[in-house]
C-alpha cells in the first residue's frame, strides 16, 4: 500500500536489455535496467525513486510491455513523469506512458497473466540487422513441427524439465494459456502467454521447439520432456536474445493504458493479432 501523502505511479517501459545484467540492480558497477530507471526517475521526482517491476527479465532479454510502479510525494504531470525520464535515459530504455494508481495496485502481485515473444531468424546466412534482438538460427525450421509439439505444453503442467537451477519459484506448476508458433518470411515467432513463468521456462521451451523443428527429435519428444520432470531432458537454453516481455495484464478495474504487442518490427503482421 501506498503511504500517506504519497502518490503511486505506474509507467510503461521498454527497454533493449542487449547492454544490461537483467532488469534488477545488480552489485555495485554491473549495469541493470532498474538501476538506469530508477536513477532517471530520480532526477525528475529530485528524490530517490525505487521501482517495483511486473517481471523480472534476465541479462540480454528485452521488453515491450513491462509495467513497474513506484511510491513519491513528488507532484508532477504524467507528460512530466513519461518525457522527463526519457530525457535522462539512454537510447535502449524508454518510458511509453504514466498513470497515478490506486494504493492497493502493485506491478507484480495485481498482474493476472504475462506474455512473451520469442523472435527467431531462420536463414543459412547470419543477418547484419537486429543481431541482438533476434535468436539467428541457420538450420531449416519446420514451424509446423514446433506448433504440433507446443500444444503438449499448453494447460496446467508441472514444468520442472523447464525450468532453470537456480529457480526460486515455490511452486513448478504453471498454467499456460496459449503458445503459438508462426512463420512470417525468415521469421520465426514462439507467443506464449501464461499467468506466472519459472526462471528461463520460455528459452528451455524454446530450445526444445527448435530441436524438434530442426528434425532432431519427434514431436512427441516435447511431451517426455514435460513428463520428465527433470531439466537435463530438455537440452540447452536457448540464447537470450530473440526473448520479449510484450505484455502484463491486469484487471479492468485499473485502466491502464494499451499499446500495440510487439516488438515494433512484429507489428505488421496480421496473423500475430490477439
Amino acid at each position: 500500500m501506498a503511504a500517506e501523502g504519497f502518490y503511486r505511479i505506474a509507467l510503461g517501459v521498454e527497454y533493449k536489455g542487449s547492454r544490461y545484467r537483467g532488469w534488477q540492480r545488480q552489485a555495485s558497477g554491473v549495469l541493470s535496467v532498474q538501476e538506469t530507471l530508477e536513477d532517471a526517475l530520480s532526477k525528475v521526482a529530485d528524490s530517490p525513486v525505487s521501482l517495483m517491476c511486473a517481471g523480472r527479465t534476465d541479462a540480454g532479454v528485452h521488453a515491450c510491455g513491462q509495467v513497474v510502479h513506484f511510491d513519491t510525494r513528488a507532484e508532477r504531470s504524467m507528460k512530466a513523469w513519461t518525457m522527463g525520464a526519457n530525457i535522462n535515459l539512454p537510447h535502449d530504455i524508454s518510458v511509453s506512458w504514466a498513470k497515478v494508481m490506486p494504493a492497493h495496485f502493485h506491478a507484480r502481485f495485481k498482474a493476472i497473466a504475462r506474455r512473451y515473444r520469442y523472435v527467431i531468424y531462420n536463414d543459412q546466412i547470419r543477418p547484419a540487422h537486429l543481431n541482438e534482438e533476434i535468436t539467428w538460427n541457420h538450420r531449416p525450421l519446420d514451424e509446423q513441427r514446433m506448433a504440433e509439439a507446443a500444444r503438449y505444453l499448453v494447460g496446467t503442467h508441472d514444468f520442472s524439465a523447464f525450468r532453470a537451477g537456480q529457480c526460486q519459484a515455490k511452486s513448478p506448476i504453471k498454467e499456460v494459456h496459449h503458445l503459438r508458433v508462426t512463420r512470417h518470411g525468415k521469421m520465426i515467432v514462439i507467443d506464449i502467454r501464461a499467468g506466472a513463468f519459472l526462471h528461463h521456462m520460455v528459452r528451455n521451451i524454446a530450445g526444445v521447439l527448435m530441436t524438434i523443428g530442426a528434425g532432431e527429435r519427434p514431436v512427441e519428444w516435447a511431451r517426455e520432456v514435460l513428463e520428465s520432470r527433470i531439466r537435463r531432458t530438455g537440452g540447452v537454453t536457448a540464447h537470450p536474445f530473440g526473448l520479449y516481455l510484450v505484455q502484463v495484464e491486469y484487471r479492468d478495474e485499473f485502466e491502464l493504458p494499451e499499446r500495440y504487442i510487439g516488438p515494433h518490427f512484429l507489428t505488421g503482421f496480421s496473423e500475430l493479432a490477439g
